[in-house]
């Protein structure tokens, strides 16, 4: 027998992620209006948001955009994963199939489009409560077997925070000591953690590991989705 997943305390406190004012704006007026979170601080940018949140309590969910200016296709998500325990709801216009189920594979305990009615932004947050994942009606999970973007977010969501700092400084051509001067950290340890981002990745090079990174991106994504 499967056994039913917990309930989550309902989220009080939430950081929306979203750099076009006028929907940050709105996204904090409807989740205050219709759950009981009262605590919203809102963030433009990947680095705003990651600065935020190591310098204030964690909040109970965070609402994100995945089309941010600082953020390659879904490495945003994968960076808030590494980063916090909180819930995230993913936010976004884009809302084909294949990018919901790869926002799902990076994490997100939900999906709601863009411009959505403020019952789904509702149900979304009442099944997250429930110990759910939330996806919105009619969406079909992606079974197309030559799509390998999945596959790639899954493998860069096993990524600590400092491996995905340091694939991001590897897919930039830095080399270790690069690597290590800019991270402050000694180039041996450089060396274990490019070990462990192999074979996390399942991968034996530093451009194979860089060709998995980019199939996570938005471009590629796209352009696999025709």
């Amino acid at each position: 027998m499967t056994e039913s997943p917990s309930p989550q305390p309902r989220a009080t406190s939430a950081l929306v992620v979203d750099d076009h004012p006028l929907f940050c704006d709105a996204l904090v007026m409807t989740l205050k209006a219709i759950s009981p979170i009262k605590q919203v601080a809102t963030a433009a940018s990947m680095s705003d948001a990651l600065r935020w949140l190591s310098q204030n309590p964690q909040p109970d969910l965070i609402a994100l955009d995945l089309n941010l200016p600082d953020v390659d296709g879904f490495d945003g998500l994968l960076r808030l994963r590494s980063t916090t325990k909180a819930q995230v709801l993913v936010v976004s216009s884009m809302a084909d199939s294949r990018t919901i189920s790869a926002a799902l594979q990076a994490g997100a305990s939900g999906f709601v489009p863009k411009h959505s009615q403020r019952d789904m932004f509702r149900r979304a947050l009442e099944t997250i409560a429930a110990g759910h994942v939330f996806v919105p009606e009619g969406h079909a999970p992606c079974t197309n077997t030559d799509d390998n973007t999945n596959d790639a977010v899954a493998r860069l969501a096993s990524l600590t925070t400092q491996q995905a700092r340091i694939l991001d400084l590897i897919c930039a051509g830095k080399l270790n000591k690069q690597i290590a001067y800019e991270l402050s950290i000694a180039e041996t340890t450089v060396k274990a953690h490019v070990t462990a981002i192999m074979r996390k990745l399942g991968v034996h090079s530093r451009t194979q590991a860089v060709l998995i990174a980019k199939e996570a991106s938005f471009e590629q994504h796209l352009r696999s989705s025709g």
